[in-house]
């Protein structure tokens, strides 16, 4: 059955206090995806984001966001007053301010902290979670007691994980641990009732996780020789990928890369407890950079771009073979957008995950030619299609960004001399809704026609990105009739909202 979706982050959705978060407005937004006849609403990451604001550089692959905690419902628990919350969050409506919210939230969610009331579903949690939980409050902890900075340059006892320091840490910051296990139940508790809420009006959540960890991580921290490190604890190589069209000199990501011979003689451990985990908060998962899984791009720890780097092998079908038999065949997304090889191409067939087609990357003048993948024509029916992704412009302003030449391509590709240029996102969307993919994914900002303002992400940029926000009057009953009824004439409607 042919599927229709809708891309927008948890921080963009127009929540109040500085960010979005799972606030009555999420709510407001699942009734507005079943109003539109949409089946599945993807979102970015959910981790706690660290360098550069990204959700794809995080503290640990398993915690979750402590923005996204819903401060209403904290009031409504008595474990914050009003007045406690009218703190200046900055920017306006359509932008996060992160500096502000880092230095406002935090501080409200330690008043919460000390009016709760542990109970049989707190120590549940704990129990459900401590083989993540305990590192990653204990990694936080530790992290605060200096001053924010990378585990890498701690004290040689804590950086190394010495049994009396971390003793010393238990006994001295106890209640500082707790607290950051109660941040992480908060966050659960909240996106586990908003996910219910979806699913119980007809819309799933596909998630979305990095390949990488982040390099100061509790994950890094707690397991290290699950990576390629030094004896100092210093990369010996780190992640990117090479020159391509969004960076002439690639892309430097900086995450530590994986001992995958560790990995395997593990059983795959840490990858299977990472996927179940996932699992239990998302009914799909895309994963990103999934070529990185048949190869992988190397790069010395102390280069500075990626120009130089190396391909090596990844662990390849064998990890999801074994992820499978642990925990049962699930709904995954492969991102395998870029280069791709002959090799990484039997590896997706292998692995029977649908990729993904790219509107946008069908009219580089490079490649226009009719047998281009990312023509809708060609998608195949095991592909999930979209306009642009998080990490490209939105598709009105790419339409404005490429020559002349592309937007005649363009146009005479969608038979359409006529649609103002400025409008140019609604014939794009429609060729794409018709595209033979089973289903269909549209960023928000794409339906809405909105330019580069409202674009979420530029890579190999450090700064300015994952600002954007919706505003109050975007999600209008108009628009999502519209998209019910263009859900509808191309097939992808549910049976039951067929009427």
């Amino acid at each position: 059955m042919r599927e229709a979706g809708i891309l927008l982050p948890i921080s963009a959705l127009n929540s109040k206090h500085g960010i979005g978060s799972f606030s009555k407005e999420a709510y407001h937004f699942v009734d507005w995806l079943k109003r539109a006849g949409q089946s599945y609403w993807q979102i970015l990451p959910l981790s706690p984001t660290s360098f550069g604001d990204s959700p794809y550089q995080s503290f640990s692959a398993f915690a979750g966001n402590p923005y996204y905690i819903d401060l209403e419902s904290l009031i409504e628990e008595g474990l914050l007053m009003r007045e406690e919350c009218g703190v200046d969050f900055g920017r306006g409506e359509r932008t996060i301010d992160y500096s502000k919210i880092y230095n406002q939230r935090i501080p409200l969610l330690k008043k919460a902290f000390l009016r709760f009331k542990k109970d049989n579903g707190y120590y549940a949690f704990l129990d459900n979670n401590s083989f993540w939980l305990d590192d990653y409050a204990l990694f936080m902890t530790v992290k605060g007691e200096n001053c924010g900075e990378s585990f890498q340059y701690w004290s040689g006892e804590l950086k190394n994980r010495e049994k009396e320091a971390i003793s010393a840490v238990r006994e001295k910051h106890g209640e500082k641990i707790e607290f950051w296990k109660f941040v992480q139940y908060k966050f659960d508790q909240g996106w586990k009732r908003l996910k219910a809420y979806a699913n119980k009006n007809g819309v799933k959540i596909i998630g979305d996780i990095p390949i990488y960890t982040a390099l100061d991580s509790s994950d890094v921290w707690a397991y290290p020789e699950l990576f390629k490190l030094d004896e100092d604890k210093r990369p010996i190589s780190v992640a990117g990928c090479p020159p391509d069209g969004f960076s002439k000199k690639g892309q430097l990501w900086g995450n530590p890369l994986y001992r995958w011979d560790v990995h395997k003689k593990s059983g795959y451990e840490w990858w299977k407890r990472r996927l179940k985990k996932s699992f239990e908060l998302y009914d799909a998962l895309r994963i990103d950079h999934f070529r990185g899984f048949d190869e992988y791009y190397s790069i010395k720890y102390t280069a500075e771009d990626a120009t130089n780097g190396k391909w090596e092998r990844g662990p390849g079908c064998e990890l999801f073979y074994e992820i499978e038999k642990a925990i049962g065949k699930r709904e995954i997304i492969a991102e395998d957008l870029g280069f791709m090889t002959d090799s990484v191409k039997n590896m997706l067939n292998k692995s029977g995950f649908p990729g993904m087609r790219v509107f946008q990357f069908g009219f580089d003048a490079r490649d226009t030619g009719a047998q281009n993948d990312y023509l809708p024509h060609n998608y195949i029916e095991n592909s999930v299609a979209y306009t642009g992704t998080h990490d490209n412009p939105t598709i009105v302003s790419w339409f404005f960004e490429i020559s002349d030449d592309e937007r005649k391509t363009v146009r005479t590709y969608l038979c359409d001399t006529y649609t103002p240029d400025s409008e140019i996102n609604k014939p794009i969307i429609g060729a794409v809704m018709r595209s033979p993919s089973k289903l269909a994914i549209i960023p928000i900002q794409d339906y809405l026609g909105y330019d580069s303002r409202a674009r979420m992400n530029k890579p190999a940029t450090a700064s300015g990105n994952w600002l954007w926000r919706l505003s109050g009057n975007d999600l209008s009953d108009e628009l999502a009739d519209y998209i019910k009824e263009l859900t509808k004439v191309t097939g992808r409607l549910k049976r039951e909202d067929k009427n």
